[in-house]
């Protein structure tokens, strides 16, 4: 499998996140200070801890990202709205938005991209990404989100939140990546756990990783550089 550059700035495309519901403020001290480390340019965590990731990570390039209407994304419009400015507020750059599944498995397209681009004209500073949570959607209905996630003015598509019934497939990242047709990025994450995992992301369209092992898949990385053992 070809790199194609990627190898050079890993990192860099990985978020690097801890939204486990059991996770603690020593965990999100942790990832931060692996961000430091290996060079992740974006942590996320429960909106309750941006605060504090952003106080441990002053000084540095590295950037908070929150997820909104997390996990099941079924909450109202006007909430989603609240809960992203609350995050801008106390620091987050990045927004994760869960798309209404069962608005969208309704036929109400209109809801769904009037929600979604609410939350962007709402938080005009942040980076939006909206999470589809593709095992639970037909393929007409993932590219029917690609569309509205675009006409909503959101940045990215995402594959899943990590807590449906599966994550990201190297399949659905093309089909994503063809559907937005260069109107928007694609980020995998689900289940994406080790260094074959994210090349097959990456080769099949992804600009973005998000995963909680960030760091044993740099460690796999390193591993294969010329002249370690």
């Amino acid at each position: 499998m070809t790199t194609k550059g990627w190898e050079a700035d890993l990192a860099s495309r990985i978020d690097h996140t801890v939204l486990r519901p059991e996770a603690t403020r020593a965990d999100v001290r942790r990832v931060c200070t692996e961000a430091i480390r290996y060079g992740f340019r974006v942590v996320f965590v429960p909106p309750c801890y941006v605060e504090e990731a952003v106080q441990r990570l002053h000084g540095t390039d590295i950037e908070v990202g929150m997820p909104v209407g997390f996990p099941l994304g079924g909450h109202t419009t006007a909430t989603k709205v609240a809960e992203a400015m609350e995050g801008v507020k106390r620091g987050a750059a990045i927004l994760d938005m869960v798309l209404n599944v069962s608005r969208l498995k309704s036929g109400d397209d209109e809801a769904v991209r009037t929600e979604i681009a609410e939350v962007v004209r709402a938080t005009p500073s942040a980076e939006h990404k909206v999470i589809l949570e593709t095992c639970y959607l037909t393929e007409q209905e993932k590219v029917r989100a690609c569309r509205l996630v675009v006409e909503a003015g959101a940045g990215y598509v995402k594959t899943s939140t990590g807590f449906g019934a599966a994550g990201a497939t190297v399949e659905d990242v093309r089909l994503l990546k063809g559907a937005v047709a260069g109107r928007a990025k694609v980020k995998a994450s689900g289940g994406i756990r080790d260094l074959k995992t994210v090349l097959a992301m990456l080769e099949a369209g992804a600009d973005r990783i998000g995963t909680s092992a960030g760091v044993a898949i740099m460690e796999e990385w390193k591993s294969r550089q010329p002249g370690r053992p």
